[in-house]
C-alpha cells in the first residue's frame, strides 16, 4: 500500500438506492438544463429496459416451477390459485371505488379544453387502433388467453400471465414424474441460481438507466407541463395516497407485517419503478427482496407475476379517475348508475392485457368509446401521462408486494423471523453470497440424503471447520 492511498481515505461504497437516487436527481437536472442532450440519452433507458426483458422470461420459468415442484403438494396450488385471486379482486375493487370517489369530489376534469389534443394526434390514431380490440376483450377472452400456443411465443413477447400458466403445468408435471422429474428439477434450481445472478449485474445499470430514463421526460416536455397539469395530478397522487393508507396499510396492519419496514426492504425496486414508470423494470429485484423478506419461493414466483395480469392496483384505480376526468371536461354527466357500469367494465377490460403496448391508456380508450365519451380526452392526458404512470406504477409495484405476503400469511407459510432479519448485516452477508432464490423450499431440505451426499457432507462439513478463522 503506498503513501498516497493510505494519506486518502476510503470513500464509503453507495448502495443501489442511493445511486438510483442519485441518477434520477442527475436526470431532472439534465432535463431542465440541457434538454436535447437529455433527449439524445434515451436509448441508455431502452437498453436498460430490454435488458430486465430479456431475464424475466427464465427467471420466472425457473423459479415458479422449482417452488411449485419443490413443494410437493399439488392441493396447495390449487388453494394458492383461489386465494391469491380472491385478494385480486378485492383490492382492485377497492381501488376502482377509491378512483371513482376522488373523480367525483376533486372533479380534476373541471377546467381543461379538449384543444389540448391536437399535440397528440399521432399516438393518439395508435392508442385507438389497440382499443378496438380492447373493446371486445371479455372475460372468456382473458381465460382463453392465457393458455399459450407455444411458450417460446410466450417468452419472446413477454407475456407473463401464460408464461405462469406453462409453468404451473409444467411442475406439476415434473411432480408427477416423480424420481425420473428430479434431474429436470435440479436442473431448473440451478438455472434460477445464475438467473438471480444475472439479475444483480442487471441491475447495476440501475441508476444509468433511470438517470437516461427522467433527463429524456424532462428534457421533452419540461416541468412545466406538471404546472398545466397540476389538478390532474394532484388528484391522482392523492388518490393514490389515500388507496395505500387505507388499503395497504391496514392489510398489512391485518396480517401483522409492519407496512413502513416493508416499504423500506423494496426501496429500490420502487425507484426503479418510479423513475422508469415500468413495471417489469422492478420485477427481478422485488421478487428476490420479497423471498429474503420472508414470503416462500412458491408464493412469490406465482403470486407477484401473476398480479402483473390481475392486480394492478395504481392502474386501476387511474382508469377510474381519468374516465371522469374525460367526462368532466367534456361536460358530460355521469349517473351513480353509469358510473357502476363503469366500474364493473374496467374490472373486465384491465385484466390480462398487461402486454398491450401503453396498455391503461388503450383501455381508457376503449371505455371511452363504449360510453360515449370523446377519445380525444386520451390525447389531452397523453401530455402528462408518464408523469402518472409513475405514480400508479410504484403503487402496482407496492401492491403485489403486499399480496404476495397477505397469501403468504394466509397459507401459514409467512416467516416472521426472516422478516425481522432482513437488512442486518448477517442477512445482507449471506444474501451477497447466496441468493436466497437458489435456496431449496423446506419440503427439499427435509428430503433424506443418501450415503454419497452424506459422505460429501461430512467431507464438506471438516473441511470447513479445519480452515482457521480471520
Amino acid at each position: 500500500m503506498t503513501l498516497l492511498s493510505k494519506a486518502i481515505p476510503k470513500l464509503p461504497k453507495l448502495s443501489l438506492t442511493v445511486q438510483i437516487f442519485i441518477g434520477l436527481i442527475l436526470g431532472v437536472l439534465l432535463g431542465v438544463v440541457a434538454p436535447t442532450w437529455a433527449v439524445a440519452v434515451k436509448p441508455l433507458s431502452t437498453m436498460f429496459l430490454h435488458m430486465i426483458k430479456m431475464l424475466i422470461a427464465p427467471l420466472l420459468f425457473s423459479t415458479l416451477v422449482v417452488g411449485i415442484a419443490g413443494a410437493g403438494d399439488k392441493k396447495k396450488v390449487g388453494s394458492l390459485g383461489v386465494k391469491t385471486i380472491v385478494y385480486f379482486e378485492i383490492a382492485t375493487t377497492v381501488a376502482l371505488a377509491i378512483g371513482l370517489l376522488a373523480g367525483n369530489f376533486l372533479k380534476p376534469g373541471e377546467g381543461f379544453s379538449l384543444g389540448l389534443a391536437g399535440n397528440n394526434a399521432a399516438e393518439l390514431a395508435q392508442i385507438t387502433q389497440n382499443a378496438g380490440v380492447v373493446a371486445h376483450h371479455g372475460f372468456m377472452d382473458t381465460f382463453v388467453g392465457m393458455v399459450p400456443t407455444s411458450i417460446v411465443q410466450a417468452m419472446s413477447e413477454g407475456n407473463v400471465l401464460q408464461i405462469v400458466v406453462f409453468s404451473v403445468f409444467f411442475a406439476l408435471a415434473i411432480m408427477a414424474a416423480g424420481d425420473k422429474g428430479k434431474p429436470v428439477l435440479k436442473g431448473l434450481e440451478a438455472l434460477g441460481e445464475v438467473m438471480f445472478k444475472f439479475v444483480g449485474y442487471v441491475m447495476a445499470f440501475a441508476p444509468l438507466g433511470v438517470f437516461a430514463s427522467i433527463a429524456s421526460v424532462i428534457g421533452s416536455h419540461g416541468l412545466g407541463i406538471l404546472a398545466t397539469y397540476a389538478k390532474l395530478t394532484g388528484s391522482l397522487y392523492l388518490a393514490l395516497a389515500v388507496f395505500v393508507l387505507l388499503v395497504l396499510v391496514t392489510t398489512c396492519s391485518i396480517i401483522k407485517v409492519p407496512f413502513l419496514r416493508m416499504l423500506s426492504a423494496i426501496r429500490e425496486p420502487f425507484l426503479i419503478a418510479f423513475s422508469t414508470a415500468n413495471s417489469e423494470s422492478a420485477l427481478p429485484k422485488a421478487m428476490s427482496i420479497m423471498e429474503r423478506f420472508g414470503v416462500p419461493k412458491h408464493i412469490v414466483s406465482f403470486v407477484m407475476p401473476t398480479g402483473y395480469s390481475f392486480n394492478l392496483d395504481g392502474s386501476t384505480l387511474y382508469l377510474a379517475l381519468a374516465t371522469l376526468f374525460v367526462a368532466q371536461m367534456a361536460g358530460m354527466e355521469l349517473d351513480f348508475g353509469k358510473q357502476l357500469l363503469i366500474m364493473g367494465t374496467l374490472m373486465l377490460t384491465s385484466k390480462g392485457v398487461a402486454a398491450v403496448p401503453r396498455a391503461s391508456l388503450v383501455i381508457l380508450a376503449s371505455t371511452l368509446t363504449q360510453f360515449g365519451l370523446p377519445i380525444e380526452g386520451v390525447a389531452v392526458i397523453l401530455g402528462v401521462d408518464h408523469f402518472l404512470d409513475m405514480g400508479r406504477t410504484s403503487v402496482n409495484l407496492v401492491g403485489n408486494c403486499v399480496a404476495t405476503a397477505v397469501v403468504a400469511r394466509w397459507e401459514g407459510q409467512f416467516d416472521d423471523k426472516k422478516m425481522r432479519r432482513f437488512g442486518s448485516a448477517e442477512e445482507e452477508a449471506e444474501a451477497a453470497l447466496v441468493p436466497e432464490s437458489s435456496q431449496p423450499d423446506a419440503s427439499i431440505c427435509k428430503q433424506p440424503l443418501n450415503k454419497e451426499e452424506s459422505i460429501d457432507l461430512s467431507v464438506a462439513t471438516a473441511f470447513r471447520n479445519s480452515v482457521p478463522t480471520a
